[in-house]
């Protein structure tokens, strides 16, 4: 039986190890800030599985150089000798380079470690590091460190972890360089509206968002709503969606793999909606107030929905909605960011300043150098931004400033 001991333990730590990797991936599910998930993932690294530090480097877009994005435990700064290294060069940029996970358990005797005396001074014998890949692009590399010797089910732990970071972190890369080349059109052309395609798919980060027809330009209004609509559709899992410009409206057509949960009456058929999903009821009057139409109907055995959104362009008007009925308003005005926004809600001068430079695709740090502040307080004043403007994150943030006027 002692025989059978060892083999218990292992399995039992694997699974409890594997059980916090789910825990992790939880807490990065949905963000689509790049560092943030870098930082959470060398967090939990440091604090739940006793590594001494972890580190994450990013590929840059020259394909070149690997960028330190986040470092926790015995470093926490992104700025030192390692903060760019050479694809193929020491061994992180060798895992980037060539794909294949390393183990080591004996740090100071390797012959790549380019300081032996400062691995035996700090004990550090452990070293683990997994390239973060999609398909055949690598995006980044994971490397932990630790005093006492990794068992070689880390690296299954890691390959795990390092699944669900990299999807992670490519919807944050691609959110961001959406946005950037929103700003790049912008600035191309100040006077130009945004394409509602390109805001779209920067939202869309569930699936791809397919173009039918010329784009034309609508009014502030119908961009809301058809971003509110593609908030809503990416949170429930959206794995289809098609924009088309037709001869009389613009047209939103997706399917959602889970329905929500509503009720049909006996009389409408199996397949038939008795009422438009709790989601999408504040969309639905704003469709109304613009002459549109928002219809959903549930597929076969009611799992999944699908979701059309129509907006005739001869009703699309320039200005804002008008507003409810008295016996609505203390029910639904206060759910519209709109109307939150002239209710005391605008951002400050210096909130303004700085989701201006956001926009621009600058890095935090970036910002607190330009205006001469802290790293914290940048993130202070983003936070605050993203609750005035009810927005889930920074980039959701930038586009509710953005039709809103305010940059």
């Amino acid at each position: 039986m002692a025989e059978l001991v060892h083999p218990l333990l292992d399995s039992t730590r694997l699974l409890f190890d594997l059980q916090q990797v789910g825990q992790i991936a939880q807490a990065i599910s949905g963000c689509l800030d790049a560092g943030a998930i870098a930082a959470q993932v060398t967090d939990a690294l440091v604090d739940q599985f006793d590594c001494v530090f972890a580190r994450i480097w990013l590929v840059e877009p020259d394909q070149q150089t690997l960028r330190l994005v986040a470092s926790s435990g015995l470093y926490t700064h992104t700025d030192g000798s390692f903060a760019r290294v050479p694809m193929g060069a020491y061994k992180v940029g060798k895992i980037a380079q060539n794909r294949v996970p390393f183990l080591s358990n004996h740090l100071p005797e390797e012959p790549w470690v380019k300081d032996r005396d400062w691995a035996i001074a700090n004990n550090i014998q452990g070293f683990a590091g997994y390239p973060l890949a999609v398909k055949d692009r690598v995006i980044g590399v994971l490397a932990t460190f630790s005093h006492s010797p990794l068992a070689p089910e880390f690296l299954e732990v890691l390959q795990v972890l390092c699944m669900t970071t990299t999807i992670a972190l490519d919807a944050a890369l691609q959110a961001q360089r959406s946005l950037q080349i929103l700003h790049s059109t912008r600035s191309l052309n100040p006077a130009a509206p945004l394409p509602l395609s390109d805001q779209l798919a920067a939202v869309l980060t569930s699936t791809r968002l397919m173009l039918v027809g010329t784009e034309q330009a609508l009014s502030a209004c119908a961009v809301h709503v058809f971003l509110r609509t593609a908030e809503t559709l990416n949170q429930l899992g959206c794995n289809y969606c098609r924009l088309t410009y037709g001869d009389q409206a613009v047209t939103l057509e997706a399917l959602v793999a889970v329905v929500p949960t509503v009720e049909a009456t006996a009389d409408e058929g199996p397949t038939a909606l008795a009422a438009t999903p709790a989601q999408f009821l504040e969309i639905q009057w704003m469709v109304t107030c613009l002459g549109g139409t928002l219809n959903f109907q549930a597929g076969t055995q009611r799992r999944a929905l699908q979701c059309l959104l129509k907006l005739p362009y001869a009703n699309l008007p320039p200005t804002v909605f008008n507003p409810l009925p008295t016996e609505q308003a203390s029910q639904t005005v206060s759910s519209l960011s709109l109307e939150e926004a002239d209710s005391g809600q605008r951002l400050s001068e210096r909130e303004q300043e700085i989701i201006k430079l956001l926009a621009q695709g600058m890095r935090d740090r970036d910002i607190a150098r330009e205006l001469h502040i802290s790293e914290s307080t940048v993130k202070f004043h983003i936070n605050n931004s993203s609750t005035k403007l009810s927005a889930k994150n920074r980039y959701q943030a930038v586009y509710q400033a953005a039709i809103r006027g305010w940059i």
